[in-house]
Parts: structure tokens; C-alpha cells; sequence
């Protein structure tokens, strides 16, 4: 499975922030939300997919949890673009 992630915006700290986006996963391209947490531990986040997003993603015949596990892995390893300005170290623990 080719995943790729986009972040359109992340509104918090690097304690905790926000993250809007979308990813694309053999050219369907889908919107999500996480909650990224830092510092104690290092860096985790959460990613939530709407219902219907779940639902195309299972008629297209993708694994939910896999397609989550993946796209939370690019975003705390920063696979990923972001929008011109942002900086990655606002949510990316290098």
C-alpha cells in the first residue's frame, strides 16, 4: 500500500497540537485529523478518519486499522509535505 500524506494545517505546540490533512492512497484521496502529543515518551499521535471515509476506504477494499497505523507512522516520522511556511519541527520529533 502506497500511502502519502499532506498537511494542510496544525494549530497547538509541540505538547500538543492539532493536525488537518489529507492522504492518498493509489490516487483516492482522503481527509483526516490527528492529535499529535510530545515531549514525555517522544512524539504520538492520534489520526481519526470520518465514517465515511472508513466506509470508502473498506469498499475499496483496504484494512482501516493497517491504512491509521500507516498514516500515523509517516506523520511522526515526517513522511510527508506540509504547506509552504509551516515548519516541520512544530510537530516532527527529528
Amino acid at each position: 500500500m502506497e500511502l502519502k500524506v499532506h498537511v494542510d494545517s496544525i494549530d497547538g505546540t509541540q505538547m500538543a497540537a492539532k493536525i488537518v490533512g489529507k492522504f492518498t492512497i493509489d490516487q483516492n484521496t482522503f481527509e483526516f485529523n490527528a492529535i499529535a502529543f510530545g515531549r514525555i515518551g517522544g512524539q504520538n499521535i492520534g489520526a481519526k478518519l470520518s465514517e465515511k471515509t472508513e466506509s470508502d476506504l473498506k469498499e475499496l477494499g483496504y484494512d482501516i486499522d493497517q491504512v491509521i497505523d500507516t498514516l500515523q507512522e509517516k506523520l511522526v516520522s515526517g513522511n510527508l509535505t506540509i504547506p509552504e511556511g509551516l515548519k516541520r519541527e512544530s510537530f516532527v520529533d527529528d
